[in-house]
């Protein structure tokens, strides 16, 4: 009888220990002392028994349909297949081509009712197996990722993974060629302010290797960099689960968990959290502001305006009147019933004309600009609506402070000095040292909340004179300014215009330079790159790297200088 022989292991680590072998040598053997011509061997090293597509299994099939085999030998049922319904249909065509199939470990398949079904019971308890080994595995790495173990083999960009070892579990460790890399990319994507395409053309022309070691990026590729929350120390498991795939040939698919069920694990960080934040505002004020989506000179507030009723962004709209005359307006997504989820939640704000909305916001927002008090005002309101101290009656305050810990000071030395001349005994000293000690500790609190009231009214002091530098730098061009140049105005400094009706709220963002030099006054020079009189993003001045500012967490127009950054609203 020509038979061929059918062995399997389902991971690379069985494949790699030679398990392989041993079943193969079990199954010659078995053939050899049965007297069968051994004619053909099917392997599949390393593939798992839940899948039919497996390149030694559809090779023994192919030969029975061809008529080259007479028997095909397999170790146990488990090994044909681990799902009892693919034994069965492996099993029916080979029975079709005349091909019979014997386990090494399990009695010959024939027509005994018994025998068919003890083989069809190990099928079942092998699937019920599968499963409880499955679960077992998902349970542990779940619980090693929760004692911070880093499971995922392939390590993001600018790491490499230390593999487990006695003394800790399996990490990240910072590789730092590549994390210069990465940090020249956050660093041109925020701070030099070149877009995505830009920054893949500099790295292609500075031949820098790319994370699977080509010779070209992809833009793809930089942007996923730029948003792996691994490079601000924190990597995440358990953030896909796997759900039937309807599609044809498919089993599963993977969808993205609630980011609550995702388990964190910490890392060294390789860029700053303000700087990862920034440039996420990058992404989206890229997106947002696209010039590919409208029209230029006709929507001045275009992704600056909501619904006050809704909540929701509203869209722009050309409509033809009677007399042939072409409008434009804004309106509310929610008017079309489809999008707001049903008739009843239609909304009935009316459309609002976009040169008339568009020039009462700008002339607003103009006057704003031009009377710095009022921006001053509106920041003391959102700092908290305290009267302003007095920096002369705090320097008071704290000289008199001083003093008194001075005296304070002198008269602990002159207790130990009563003390040595043995004028007073030790209980008398301990006691008037402890009512000592209560004193000075309040006068060295009531110094410190009053250094940093200083320390706050210098910062508020100077936030005004740099807000009132940025209204006189405003002022010199605002009057001149072209449609482009007051549309990316507004976009500088206005958060967003919510309209309801005829009230009309507008709040209002004001990005800060650095400090202004108090000893020269610095004449109002607005750069552009097409021309003057335009405002300029804060950080895409053209400064070299070692003046570059730092960036802001909170808004990517809201450019630091110091610890005394703000944003008035």
């Amino acid at each position: 009888m020509r038979v061929g022989i059918y062995a399997r292991v389902s991971t690379e680590a069985q494949e790699a220990r030679g398990t392989i072998g041993s079943q193969l040598a079990a199954l010659r053997q078995r053939v050899s002392s049965e007297g069968h011509e051994l004619v053909a061997e099917f392997v599949d090293d390393g593939l798992s028994g839940t899948r039919l597509d497996r390149p030694g299994l559809d090779a023994l099939r192919d030969a029975a349909e061809a008529g080259l085999i007479d028997a095909a030998w397999c170790l146990s049922p488990d090994r044909l297949a681990r799902v009892y319904a693919y034994q069965v249909i492996v099993l029916d065509e080979l029975a079709r081509h005349g091909v019979k199939v014997f386990f090494a470990d399990a009695p010959t398949m024939d027509d005994d009712p018994q025998t068919r079904l003890l083989t069809q019971v190990q099928g079942v308890i092998a699937e019920y197996e599968r499963a409880k080994i499955a679960e077992r595995y998902r349970r542990g790495k779940l619980w090693r990722s929760r004692s911070g173990e880093v499971l995922a083999w392939r390590a993001p960009y600018g790491y490499r993974r230390i593999a487990r070892s006695a003394e800790r579990p399996a990490h990240l460790e910072v590789h730092e060629p590549e994390a210069a890399v990465v940090r020249r990319i956050f660093d041109d994507y925020v701070a030099g302010g070149y877009s995505i395409r830009e920054i893949t053309r500099r790295l292609n022309t500075d031949s820098v290797a790319t994370p699977t070691g080509k010779a070209v990026w992809g833009t793809s590729t930089v942007g996923r960099l730029l948003t792996n929350e691994a490079y601000i120390g924190t990597v995440y498991w358990n953030k896909t689960e796997p759900v039937p795939d309807p599609r044809p040939g498919r089993h599963n698919r993977q969808v993205r968990r609630d980011r609550a069920e995702w388990i964190p694990i910490g890392c060294t960080p390789i860029v700053a959290d303000e700087v990862f934040n920034a440039a996420q505002h990058v992404s989206r004020d890229n997106s947002k502001w696209s010039p590919r989506r409208a029209r230029p000179d006709e929507w001045l507030l275009r992704g600056l305006i909501r619904c006050g009723a809704c909540g929701v962004g509203v869209n722009c709209h050309r409509m033809r009147g009677r007399d042939g005359t072409v409008h434009r307006y804004y309106y509310c997504r929610n008017h079309d019933p489809l999008r707001a989820g049903g008739e009843d939640r239609r909304c009935s704000e009316r459309n609002i004309r976009s040169d008339a909305l568009d020039a009462f916001v700008f002339d607003q927002v103009r006057n704003a600009l031009l009377t710095p008090d009022v921006l001053a005002a509106g920041e003391s309101a959102v700092a908290g609506r305290r009267p302003v101290p007095d920096d002369e009656l705090l320097g008071a305050e704290l000289a008199r402070i001083e003093r008194k810990l001075d005296s304070a000071d002198g008269e602990r030395r002159r207790l130990a000095d009563l003390y040595q001349s043995g004028l007073i005994d030790l209980p008398e000293m301990k006691r008037r040292a402890r009512e000592l000690d209560g004193r000075r500790s309040k006068l060295t609190q009531q110094r410190l909340t009053l250094t940093e009231q200083r320390s706050s009214l210098a910062t508020d002091n100077k936030l005004r004179r740099r807000i009132k530098a940025f209204a006189s730098t405003v002022t010199a061009a605002i009057d001149n300014l072209d449609f482009e140049g007051r549309q990316q105005l507004l976009r500088l400094v206005v958060e967003e215009v919510r309209v309801r009706g005829f009230n009309v709220e507008i709040q209002l963002r004001i990005p800060l330079d650095g400090p202004p030099d108090t000893s020269q006054p610095a004449p109002p020079n607005p750069p552009s790159p097409t021309g003057p009189g335009r405002p300029t993003h804060p950080t895409r001045g053209r400064r070299t790297k070692s003046e570059q500012p730092a960036v802001s967490s909170k808004d990517r127009l809201r450019s630091v200088g110091g610890d005394d950054d703000g944003v008035v609203q």
